[in-house]
């Protein structure tokens, strides 16, 4: 049996949509504080955007978490990063690629993050902290994916925390 198809071409052209992607990517610096406590565990850190009011889903960019334990026995307590967990890292397969990272000793981390197809717009940039045995802190940055720079600072768990994002 034969199976044809025929393709008319009606010349009506297609709309792009309306919305514009960016690939922006975010030069981002963490500072973890040292903490002079009985026993030190480093933080697990959460790195996502979010719009506020907005439309677009939260969009996880980095997930910090003790990598190195057995059978992926270190995801056990990624869900104490609360606001992230309830707002999409409960759905998350973890280790995911590109953005499970181990955690980091105190003092300033740096990673470049992409944003990958997020629409350029007005986001906040969230960084949770949670520590076995400590304190869980939130900090967020308003940021603009067109550029520009933002900072801002935790009191405890985070330390400054300085975004500059690069379209």
């Amino acid at each position: 049996m034969r199976l044809s198809y025929s393709l008319a071409l009606t010349g009506i052209a297609v709309a792009a949509p309306a919305t514009v992607t960016t690939a922006a990517t975010i030069d981002l610096t963490v500072t973890i504080p040292k903490l002079t406590v009985a026993e030190y565990h480093k933080p697990y850190v959460a790195i996502f955007v979010e719009q506020p009011g907005g439309t677009v889903a939260p969009k996880t960019l980095a997930v910090w978490y003790d990598l190195g334990k057995r059978n992926n026995a270190g995801t056990k307590w990624v869900n104490e990063m609360r606001t992230w967990w309830r707002k999409g890292g409960r759905t998350m397969k973890l280790p995911a690629d590109g953005i499970s990272g181990a955690t980091h000793a105190p003092g300033p981390a740096k990673v470049t993050l992409n944003t990958g197809d997020l629409p350029v717009g007005k986001y906040d940039l969230v960084v949770e902290a949670s520590r076995e045995g400590g304190g869980r802190e939130v900090v967020r940055l308003p940021i603009n994916l067109a550029g520009g720079t933002a900072k801002a600072s935790g009191t405890n768990e985070l330390g400054a925390v300085t975004a500059v994002v690069k379209k």
